[in-house]
Formats: structure tokens, sequence, C-alpha cells
């Protein structure tokens, strides 16, 4: 008889999952990064004499991070990579298994993003003016890699409410010197007539080359489509969402009402009724792109039209798309 590994999560892990919850960790390659790191303070911290309860500790740190966002794929994918190469017969050498595989998955990613930067930038000339929606380290690493390259780029950015994400994505492209022009979401089809490219990252990308990313890319891209300005969406590879193979749908998180509106303006409308059932709030956190939109996914294994990605999932996952935290 083992005790309840629920019991035995360590702090790391609950602070992480907290913070992943309420977006103190965002952007993809963050959270899988936090999320790996997480598994190996488990693993180091743990206390089971047993090698069945060792891994049950692990499975229950992975539930516990699993829960936090669903939407986001790449916090699934990172906890596959690490737990799959969970083998042993001992708790040390389980242990051991544990933080060598977070470690190289940590160091795969880092390296992901900069290969992803370089092949992106090769899309962006000299002069090129892109537009960005949300914050995504992706779409900004193609940016940082042409400015490498010597290539001037200058950037619109829109603000992404009801968080203003676009502000991060703004301060950052400040502080590389890049130009910005920032425009509130509604004004975005204006602006597409001075844009050259529109660039955003991704959440999750379906076997059909479907995107899903921050609420308000599909009416972007449309706008984009209608404009003749192309669409790349830079994605490292974790982003890509193996469980779709099997028909699995993505499933779009909402996240709290008083992200749009504060508990004192609810009742300013409702008359003093905050309880009013003749009114609600929805706060859908991402939607979904098809693939007939979009130019070009830019991974750090190169890019790819939409309809191909599902050859690269393959090649990456096979058809194991299961949790190994249940």
């Amino acid at each position: 008889m083992t005790e309840d590994s629920s019991e035995r999560v360590v702090a790391a892990v609950d602070d992480t999952a907290a913070d992943i919850a309420s977006m103190e960790i965002r952007g993809a390659a963050t959270i899988a990064d936090a999320a790996a790191g997480a598994l190996a303070a488990q693993a180091a911290a743990s206390s089971a004499s047993e090698p069945a309860a060792f891994e049950a500790e692990l499975k229950a740190a992975a539930r516990r991070l699993y829960e936090t966002r669903p939407t986001a794929v790449s916090l699934p994918n990172a906890l596959r990579f690490v737990l799959w190469d969970m083998e042993g017969e001992t708790v040390d050498a389980l242990r051991e298994s544990v933080l060598e595989s977070a470690r190289s998955f940590r160091e795969d990613l880092a390296d992901a993003q900069d290969r992803l930067g370089r092949i992106g930038a090769n899309r962006l000339r000299d002069g090129d003016v892109v537009m960005t929606h949300c914050h995504s380290t992706d779409a900004l690493s193609c940016v940082k890699a042409a400015l490498d390259q010597g290539k001037d780029v200058s950037a619109v950015v829109k603000e992404t409410r009801p968080r203003k994400q676009g502000h991060i994505t703004a301060e950052q492209l400040r502080e590389w010197g890049v130009p910005v022009t920032l425009v509130v979401d509604n004004a975005a089809r204006r602006y597409l007539e001075d844009v050259d490219h529109v660039l955003v990252g991704a959440d999750s990308i379906a076997a059909d080359g479907s995107v899903v990313n921050k609420i308000g890319t599909s009416g972007l891209a449309v706008n984009a489509r209608d404009r003749g300005v192309p669409i790349m969406v830079a994605a490292q590879t974790i982003k890509l969402h193996p469980g779709t193979l099997t028909g699995h749908t993505v499933e779009i998180e909402n996240r709290d009402e008083t992200e749009v509106l504060a508990d004192a303006e609810r009742e300013r409308i409702t008359g003093g009724d905050p309880d009013d059932p003749e009114f609600a709030v929805e706060n859908p956190a991402f939607d979904v792109t098809p693939p007939r939109y979009v130019d070009a996914i830019v991974t750090e294994h190169g890019q790819f039209p939409p309809e191909s990605v599902v050859t690269l999932m393959r090649e990456l996952f096979g058809t194991d798309v299961g949790q190994p935290w249940e």
C-alpha cells in the first residue's frame, strides 16, 4: 500500500500550476519549459521509497499541471515528452530518467526557438512592416532574427483585449529598436493597407492545419486575406496537437468574465442586480483560424503549408496520443 500521491505534490508544482492558470507564466514555450521544470522539481524532491509510489507522484504532479490550461497544447506535450522517458526499476533510476528527460527537453526547447526564428526571418524583407496579434515569443523570434540579419523591420501592434498582451509585444519590440504603431483591435483592417505580413503565433495547431490562437486571430486572418496580406504563423512543434490525429476537437478555454467586465461595471449595467439572468458575459480565450487563411506555418523543422502539418505531426508523435499521467 502506498499513501495518497496527491498529498505529495511539491510546492514548486503547485506554484507553477497557479502561475500558469493566472497567466503569470504565459506563452506556449514558457509554459512548456515551466512544466518540465516543475516535473523535475517533483522528481528531485520526492521522498518515495518504492518505484510505484514515485511514478504515482509524478503522474499526480502532471495532472495538477495539465488541468490549468486545456487549450495550450504545449503543456501536455511537455508532460508527454518528460513522462514517456520515465523508466527504471528503482526510485533512483526513475528519478534520474525524469531529471535527464526534463533537462534534454528544456535544452531542445531553447534551441528550437532560435532555429524557428532564423527560418521565419527568411520570409521578411528589408523594410517590411508586420502586424502582430497578442504576444508570441515564436513570432517575435522571427523579427529578432531579421534584425540580426541587418534588415529594417517596423510593426503595427494590436492591443489584443481584454488582457492587452499586445502591450508586452510593443515593449519588447521597442527594446530592440523596432518602430511600433500600437492600435486598438478594431482598427486592424484600416492599417492592413500599410502591412506586408501578418505575423502571429499559435497555442495549438490541428492535424488539418487549423490554427488555434488568441481570440481575434481568425478575424484578422480573414481581413488580411481580403487585403492580400500574407499570414505567417510561427509555432514550435510543441504546439502541434497530436490528439487531433484521431478527430479530437481542440477545447477552447473560457476565462473569467471579470477580465472583460469588472464587478462594479456589471452591477451598473444590471441596475444593481449582479445575478441578473438576462445578462451574460462570455470570455473565450482563443478562436480557430481555418487553414485556407494561412500562407505558411513556420517551425524549427522548416516552413510548411498548413495541409502538410499532418505529415510533420506523424513524424514527431507517431500514433501515440495518450495521456501518460492518467
